[in-house]
């Protein structure tokens, strides 16, 4: 297995040599937001949609287009407002009286990074039409699919604050965003750089295309082939268990978790960690990497009781006290 790991780890130092350009590309226009960054490039490597939660103003839509613009990938922007419509996300039919016949018109969902801005303003009637794509990448108009193209990766923000006409995000949405990140505040230095090169009338927001989709692509098969332990496999099915059945594993936090995290958690930790992994420089995955990128996985899809609210436990706490009761391999 060893001789397998080392043709891997050389594979994935051939593939990741466009990783440094591209987030050197990136701070070019985004000051700090580390954090950010990698998550998105970990979304685009992993095939999985991304969720950002943060206060109006920390760079989350610009990291977006940024990123978009950095890949040579065609980006779309939906802002969710109250009034959307479902086909003013993936299109509609239209009849031509000339032709007698309904043409299509698609939306702009079909484009490679679609940012969802604001996606909890919406009701519930327009965040069911990603669904389909989110999941299946297709969309059906009438009675014909459509493919999205590749790479798709949806990117949405929503506002912690300031939730009056906002909408809850249906379990089923929620669930299919592989990433769920908490952006914070810069730094007071990171900060005092962003006065420095932001405070004008004309900002620099250009960046250059880097690399191109074929190269994501290829990059994804090398991700693919990432070696993970069957010790690490299995770690990261029991980590899920502890979010539904926390008593099996000494935890007596059962009446604190509503629902835990479904089957689609334990795929989404491990291709994640493969993709986090590829970042690193490595052909193989480690627990360490689960542990890293492992709260982004699982907080939106812990959900805390009535009961721990009450006590004051967010689903993060619940997640920390799991990763420090569940054995490591």
């Amino acid at each position: 297995m060893s001789q397998e790991t080392d043709e891997i780890q050389k594979v994935v130092e051939e593939t990741a040599t466009w990783v440094p350009r591209l987030r050197e590309e990136i701070r070019k226009v985004i000051v700090g937001q580390e954090y950010l960054i990698d998550r998105l490039i970990v979304g685009i490597l992993a095939n999985g949609h991304v969720l950002l939660e943060g206060v109006p103003g920390l760079a989350k839509t610009l990291s977006v287009r940024t990123l978009a613009t950095a890949i040579k990938a065609d980006f779309s922007r939906i802002q969710f407002t109250p009034d959307l419509l479902p086909a003013d996300v993936v299109g509609t039919l239209i009849y031509n009286p000339r032709t007698s016949e309904f043409q299509t018109r698609k939306g702009p969902i079909f484009a490679n990074v679609v940012l969802a801005d604001e996606i909890n303003r919406a009701p519930a009637k327009v965040q069911s039409a990603l669904l389909e794509a989110m999941q299946e990448r297709q969309v059906t108009l009438g009675d014909e699919t459509h493919f999205l193209p590749k790479p798709f990766l949806v990117l949405a923000t929503e506002n912690p604050i300031d939730q009056e006409g906002t909408y809850p995000l249906p379990e089923a949405q929620v669930d299919r965003f592989m990433l769920k990140l908490r952006v914070d505040y810069p730094s007071k230095k990171e900060e005092l750089r962003i006065l420095q090169e932001m405070a004008t009338t004309k900002p620099k927001t250009d960046v250059d295309p880097v690399i191109d989709l074929n190269e994501i692509l290829k990059a994804r098969e090398t991700v693919d082939q990432i070696y993970v332990d069957p010790k690490i496999q299995q770690y990261a099915v029991d980590l899920v268990f502890a979010t539904r059945k926390p008593s099996d594993y000494g935890l007596d936090m059962d009446h604190f978790i509503q629902f835990g995290g479904s089957p689609r958690a334990t795929i989404s930790l491990i291709l994640a960690a493969k993709a986090w992994a590829f970042l690193q420089g490595r052909g193989y995955v480690t627990p360490h990497d689960i542990k890293t990128i492992g709260m982004d996985v699982l907080r939106h899809r812990v959900i805390p009781s009535y009961e721990a609210e009450a006590e004051g436990y967010a689903s993060e706490q619940i997640i920390n006290r799991i990763f420090d009761t569940v054995a490591v391999p």
